[in-house]
């Protein structure tokens, strides 16, 4: 997108649609037809949804398999960064070009089932208002060793940090209000931040069991250390965050 501002989903001409499913890319050729086909069956008939693609700047040829997609999934939308932003500016793009006033996001690796997206949808539909976000739970994970060790040390610690009541706030597969999202502050890495980040907005969140699977193509964008690293210093960026919050209940007399 060309700037930061969010397009009006209510706007003159613009096509609404009930459900905006948010996928970032980098370097995920391969398995972009299979998850495309399993996002179409989860929801078709099911819901009146659209598909965002966000390329981040790949360096195969991502944008062509989904260019070359949208004649068989007339949902498709593909957004491609200019230069590579990193993750959580593919999801909140996604967000910001979105149609829908709820959105499920999906990791681009395969790693997520779209089939579990009902099973969110299900948790929405009898959930109270102040319900914001359904996170999945990767009850069982899919990953090499290290990867299982460094995610069980990074949610240890994030949960003692910031009492976010969430098992696991690293699953991509999620499902949250537009207009709540758009509320938050934005930072890189925020993705793997929203329960938090939801409850410092006065929301709450809820976790819902999902199925997880190993990946099958491609190779990961982030090795242990990264992740550690990088975990540690957004961990006290929002732990500050949530020391400065002040949400005020406000009616109008």
């Amino acid at each position: 997108m060309g700037d930061n501002a969010a397009p009006d989903p209510a706007a003159p001409g613009t096509e609404m649609t009930e459900l905006a499913v948010v996928v970032p890319v980098f370097n995920e050729r391969d398995n972009i037809p299979p998850l495309l086909a399993e996002i179409a069956s989860a929801l078709r008939g099911r819901i009146d949804f659209e598909i965002i693609y966000v390329d981040d700047d790949s360096t195969d040829d991502s944008v062509a398999v989904l260019t070359a997609a949208r004649a068989q999934y007339p949902e498709l939308r593909i957004i491609r960064h200019v230069t590579r932003s990193g993750q959580s500016t593919a999801v909140s793009n996604g967000v910001r070009a979105a149609r829908a006033p709820w959105i499920a996001t999906l990791d681009g690796d395969g790693q997520n089932d779209p089939a579990d997206i009902p099973k969110l949808l299900a948790a929405r539909a009898g959930a109270a208002p102040e319900l914001k976000l359904f996170a999945g739970w990767r009850v069982t994970r899919r990953d090499s060793f290290n990867k299982r060790i460094s995610s069980k040390i990074a949610n240890a610690v994030r949960s003692r940090m910031l009492q976010d009541d969430t098992p696991d706030t690293g699953c991509g597969l999620k499902l949250f209000e537009r207009e709540t999202f758009l509320r938050l502050p934005y930072f890189d890495h925020m993705h793997r931040y929203l329960p938090a980040l939801v409850k410092r907005a006065g929301f709450a969140s809820q976790s819902v069991p999902v199925g997880h699977r190993p990946r099958t193509a491609g190779t990961s964008k982030y090795g242990m250390l990264d992740r550690l690293w990088v975990g540690l210093a957004d961990l006290r960026g929002v732990a500050w965050l949530m020391r400065r919050a002040k949400v005020t209940r406000t009616e109008e007399i």
